[in-house]
C-alpha cells in the first residue's frame, strides 16, 4: 500500500475508534487548547486513578500529573506503582500511591480511609482498574467463579470507591466520577458475556445514582474505551489485526472528560452498531459471533 494511502487508512481508523460527545458538553480540542485547558481543570485538584500501574492508568496517571493535579493512584503492585510516582515527580507534578488489591473490599475501604485521611478531599476519581475474560459459555461450565471475579473488580469495587468518596463531594457540591467502560457494552461480542455483563452493570448503576447526585454538583463520565494496546488484549490474537489506540491517546480521552465533563465518551463506530441493532437485532447476532 502507498504510504499516504497507508496514513489515510490509520487516520481514519484512529478516527472512528477514537471515543468523543456527539451531544453535550464535550468538544474536540486542539492540541495547544487542550493542554492549557487540562491545566486549568486539574491544577491543585486530587485525581484518584485506580490501575495505575500500567497501561491506560499509568499513562493518564503521567498526563495528569503533568497538568498539575495531585494524582493519586491504586493498584497491586508496588514497584510498579513505585516507578509511575517516580515518573511524575521527575516530571515536576505530584503523586502518591496506596497499593490495594480492590477485591478485598476490607483493604479497598482502608485505602479509601487513608486517602481521605492524607490529602483531605477527593475531586475526580477516576475507576479505570479492570479485568477481562475470553471464554466460550459452554467452556464455562464448572468455573462460575470466573464471573463472579469479573463481577468483584469492574462492578462492586468501583461502586464501592464510588460510595466512599460520594459523601465528600456531596457536600462539598462538586465531584467527578470517570468511569473507564467498554465499546463492548454496545458491541456486546460473542464469548465476553461477564465482562459485557460487568461493565454495563457499572454503566446502569453509575446512571441510576446520577440522576440523585446531579443536583448536588456531582457528574458521572463514562468512557468507553475502543480496543488499547495494552497486555489485556494481547491473548486475543485477533486485536492484533483491528485498530487500537496507544494507552497515551486513551488517556487523553479520560484528560477530555475531566475538562469537558460530558456524561458519555464513545467510539464513532459504535454508534453505527446502535442504529443496526435497532434495525435488525438478528443480523448483530451474527455479527457478533464473527466479530473475534
Amino acid at each position: 500500500m502507498d504510504r499516504r494511502l497507508r496514513a489515510a487508512v490509520l487516520a481514519a481508523n484512529r478516527m472512528l475508534v477514537t471515543p468523543v460527545g456527539l451531544a453535550g458538553r464535550h468538544r474536540m480540542l486542539l492540541p495547544g487548547q487542550a493542554s492549557d485547558a487540562l491545566a486549568h481543570a486539574v491544577r491543585g485538584k486530587v485525581v484518584v486513578i485506580t490501575g495505575a500501574s500500567s497501561g491506560i492508568g499509568a499513562a493518564a496517571a503521567r498526563l495528569l500529573g503533568a497538568a498539575g493535579a495531585h494524582v493519586v493512584l491504586i493498584a497491586r503492585s508496588v514497584d510498579a506503582l513505585d516507578a509511575v510516582v517516580a515518573d511524575v515527580k521527575n516530571a515536576g507534578g505530584q503523586a502518591s500511591s496506596y497499593p490495594c488489591d480492590l477485591t478485598d473490599f476490607a483493604a479497598l475501604d482502608a485505602t479509601v480511609a487513608a486517602i481521605l485521611h492524607d490529602v483531605g478531599v477527593v475531586d475526580v476519581l477516576v475507576n479505570n482498574a479492570g479485568h477481562s475474560i475470553r471464554r466460550r459459555i459452554e467452556a464455562s461450565s464448572g468455573r462460575f467463579h470466573d464471573f463472579e471475579r469479573l463481577i468483584q473488580l469492574n462492578y462492586l469495587a468501583a461502586v464501592r470507591l464510588v460510595m466512599g468518596v460520594l459523601p465528600g463531594m456531596r457536600e462539598r457540591r462538586s465531584g467527578h466520577i470517570v468511569n473507564i467502560s467498554t465499546w463492548a457494552v454496545q458491541v456486546r461480542p460473542a464469548r465476553f458475556a461477564g465482562y459485557v455483563a460487568s461493565k454495563a452493570a457499572l454503566e446502569a448503576w453509575s446512571d441510576s445514582v446520577q440522576s440523585e447526585v446531579r443536583d448536588d454538583g456531582v457528574l458521572f463520565t463514562t468512557i468507553r474505551m475502543p480496543l488499547v494496546r495494552t497486555p489485556m488484549i494481547a491473548p486475543t490474537k485477533a486485536y492484533a489485526r483491528m485498530p487500537a489506540l496507544r494507552p497515551d491517546e486513551a488517556a487523553q480521552s479520560i484528560a477530555d472528560a475531566i475538562v469537558c465533563r460530558p456524561r458519555r465518551l464513545r467510539p464513532v463506530f459504535s454508534q453505527l452498531v446502535d442504529v443496526t441493532e435497532a434495525i435488525s437485532p438478528s443480523y448483530m447476532d451474527r455479527v457478533r459471533k464473527r466479530v473475534i
